[in-house]
């Protein structure tokens, strides 16, 4: 049953998908915020661009479905909450998970849950809450036939990038996507890689289960168009952006762009038409 919700997720022309996440506001970081301060515009916009998917907090998720209408980009609920993303970080980190995350899921009609899986430098015990988060979450959403997306995310050392940035080491990489898979990921969300004609190596490593790569920080328009179409060809399943689209000065148009890239096959150069 749970291949009935991945098919909401997926196009049935391009079996990929576009996932947009708007669930920055969880993490109480302000920086995080921009573009999304009125969440309502937010989403409206993006609805009327029309991703596969769009990603919420428990707390906006109704933002989303509250829309009259069944055409609407398919819910992705974000389970877990974590302090991790500042420059200065507390001295206490933790990610911790909602309340019966599955069975909320399945209220608010969401066609998916995700859950991050952290690798902090010196921070064992934040991996170890992840871990046990997943394992926790892992049976109810079997039970639910709710499919879990599983985040590996390997950070940098806070002192050396001065703050919150991904690591993008492919050695990194390869062992905590695997271990994704390993605790029963239905889908991975993964970081690119620092070269990304390396990214065939994330999708081997992954096996049967589909990869989709964040977006991580803020880029250039070029880059980010060009370095989809690279992953793309790499094998990636789709995509899931937020800062490069919430935070474009033209956040429709910027998604029409990517979405050209994940469903046509277009090129950079063809996709860009779409921003001007």
């Amino acid at each position: 049953m749970k291949s009935y919700r991945l098919n909401r997720l997926f196009n049935a022309q391009s079996n990929r998908c576009f996932d947009v996440a708007v669930d920055h506001g969880f993490f109480n970081e302000g920086g995080f915020l921009k573009g999304i301060e009125d969440i309502g515009e937010a989403v409206a916009t993006l609805v009327e661009a029309n991703p596969d998917a769009i990603q919420l907090t428990i707390g906006q998720a109704p933002v989303l479905q509250s829309l009259p209408g069944k055409a609407k980009p398919a819910l992705v609920l974000r389970s877990d909450v974590a302090n991790v993303y500042g420059t200065d970080l507390p001295d206490h980190l933790f990610s911790r998970v909602i309340e019966d995350a599955a069975e909320q899921a399945v209220r608010l009609d969401a066609a998916c849950l995700v859950v991050n899986l952290f690798n902090i430098p010196g921070e064992p015990e934040v991996t170890d809450d992840c871990i046990q988060n997943i394992l926790d979450l892992k049976p109810q959403c079997d039970a639910l036939a709710m499919p879990l997306m599983i985040e590996p995310l390997v950070f940098k050392p806070n002192a050396e990038s001065g703050g919150y940035q991904v690591d993008g080491d492919l050695e990194k990489i390869l062992p905590l996507v695997r271990q994704a898979v390993e605790l029963g990921a239905d889908v991975i969300k993964a970081d690119p890689t620092d070269d990304p004609a390396d990214y065939h190596q994330v999708i081997q490593i992954a096996g049967r289960i589909p990869v989709l790569v964040r977006g991580g920080g803020r880029v250039s328009d070029e880059e980010i168009l060009r370095r989809t179409h690279v992953l793309l060809e790499q094998g990636a399943a789709g995509i899931v952006y937020g800062r490069n689209i919430i935070q474009h000065a033209n956040p429709a148009g910027m998604t029409r762009a990517l979405m050209a890239l994940v469903h046509e096959g277009a090129t950079p150069a063809t996709a860009a038409k779409h921003l001007s």
